[in-house]
């Protein structure tokens, strides 16, 4: 399992999240999760919040669901909401010092929430085909461990450094981009930007998630989000407003204000940590 760097210092966290249904969809089929947890329970947080990182984990998570009827709102709020199973006991085996590591956690947890949206998909012909993205940040002292499919995305802005997107966008168009054959403007208009081929559910008989894990120090800026901020906010734009000091107005909302005044023509959610 990775180990938590020998200098960490127990550093302030700061999150706010915000989701909107955008000015089209007729409903939301995203979702978003904050919580922490302990080896004995865990604890759902508010929309905003300060703490720091010491007796708990905390975990931060954004889903997009897809699917006919309302399957879509049911489908990120299954995932979302599975997320609480198993970390209890993930945080009990790492303070004992077992070895299992945080990629199988992270495998058992992906695997666990798809078997269950196939399920129910394969059971109710009203959740017939449902899916969904599902982006996760585990923050632990000093490091982050993340896991991700679909096309919403975990981004990285580190002190003094640009911004990195550390997640891979689980699509045709994804891969196209990163073999460099395609750059972000040309992504972004591509008629196929939003075909996956890697979802919970969503009739896949095999997924292969993407799990890492990444340092940081105070000043680090997060951004866990759905692919309609993406639709309206080029990733310069998502830089500048993580970039820019500290308001009454939470981060999370800022960057959602601005993607719906861009576009809004999806579903609209994010969740931004600051390190401090």
């Amino acid at each position: 399992m990775s180990e938590t760097p020998e200098n960490a210092v127990a550093l302030s966290l700061r999150w706010s999240g915000m989701t909107h249904r955008g000015h089209v969809r007729p409903n939301n089929e995203d979702a978003f999760l904050a919580l922490n947890f302990d080896a004995n329970e865990v604890r759902f947080l508010g929309k905003t919040g300060e703490s720091t990182l010491t007796e708990a984990d905390y975990v931060f998570a954004v889903s997009d669901g897809m699917g006919g009827a309302r399957s879509g709102e049911f489908a990120s709020r299954i995932a979302v909401d599975g997320i609480t199973r198993l970390l209890p006991k993930s945080f009990k085996a790492r303070a004992q010092g077992l070895s299992e590591g945080w990629d199988d956690i992270l495998d058992e947890l992906f695997a666990s929430i798809h078997h269950d949206m196939t399920k129910l998909g394969q059971s109710y012909d009203e959740c017939a085909g449902m899916g969904a993205t599902l982006s996760l940040v585990w923050v632990t002292p000093g490091r982050i461990h993340f896991g991700h499919i679909g096309d919403s995305r975990i981004y990285f802005l580190s002190k003094g450094e640009g911004i990195q997107q550390i997640t891979q966008d689980h699509s045709f168009v994804g891969w196209q981009r990163r073999m460099g054959k395609m750059n972000e403007r040309e992504a972004r208009s591509h008629p196929r930007k939003n075909v996956l081929n890697q979802s919970l559910g969503a009739g896949n008989q095999i997924i292969n998630p993407q799990f890492g894990s990444v340092l940081y120090e105070g000043g680090d800026r997060i951004l866990i989000c759905s692919d309609g901020v993406v639709d309206g906010l080029w990733d310069q734009n998502i830089e500048d407003l993580l970039s820019s000091p500290s308001s009454e107005i939470p981060s999370a909302q800022r960057v959602v204000q601005a993607a719906l005044a861009s576009s809004g023509r999806d579903n609209t959610t994010a969740v931004v940590l600051e390190m401090s």
